[in-house]
């Protein structure tokens, strides 16, 4: 097989030489002078066939219609976050001010949940008043190490802490509350006592 027909550097065309027409001096200079002068030229022709020729014109049906729908769809979605925003800032609300929530009593509590409240506010229960108290009491020992001479300065930072408690609940405490607050204060004067102070 043979490829110096594909990789010859000869050329594999023939050559046209066109005979020129015989033109006059007059025209050849006239030729010349307008392609040199002018190059090529578009002439705009005043006949426009009725294929070529359409007229455009604004559909405001549609565009009236489209804005309407733009107009319904960006109040919805206003009216959406709005919605989202203010529900946001209700639980931000609740969340910072949990105290007012909860004084208040607006919510709704399933059984297991009060029935485990129940068990630890009761008499023997870990929040109840007896686990709480002792607990305090048994605090404050260990931040004086037992110094009876401390029992006025952590009765008086309990009462001071005990106010704080109530300014942020927005009023009085609960009942269970008081009674550990007098179950303390009884704790506190015990431990004065048997100090001999």
């Amino acid at each position: 097989m043979n490829v110096n027909g594909v990789t010859s550097t000869q050329a594999a065309y023939g050559s046209y030489t066109a005979t020129p027409k015989e033109t006059t001096a007059t025209e050849a200079a006239k030729s010349t002078s307008t392609t040199q002068d002018s190059g090529v030229v578009y002439e705009h022709s005043a006949e426009q066939t009725s294929s070529t020729k359409k007229t455009y014109t604004p559909n405001t049906n549609l565009i009236n219609q489209l804005k309407a729908d733009a107009e319904a769809r960006t109040s919805q979605l206003r009216s959406l976050v709005e919605k989202m925003m203010t529900q946001q800032s209700t639980a931000y609300g609740q969340a910072n001010d949990i105290w007012q929530f909860l004084r208040n009593g607006n919510y709704k509590v399933d059984p297991a949940t009060r029935l485990q409240a129940q068990k630890d506010i009761a008499e023997d229960g870990y929040w109840g008043v007896k686990q709480t108290s002792d607990r305090i009491l048994s605090f404050a020992t260990a931040l004086t190490g037992g110094d009876p001479d401390k029992i006025d300065e952590m009765k008086a930072a309990f009462e001071k802490g005990y106010k704080k408690a109530e300014a942020t609940w927005g009023g009085q405490l609960p009942g269970i509350c008081q009674q550990t607050y007098d179950a303390v204060l009884s704790g506190f004067d015990k431990m004065a006592e048997d100090a001999g102070k």
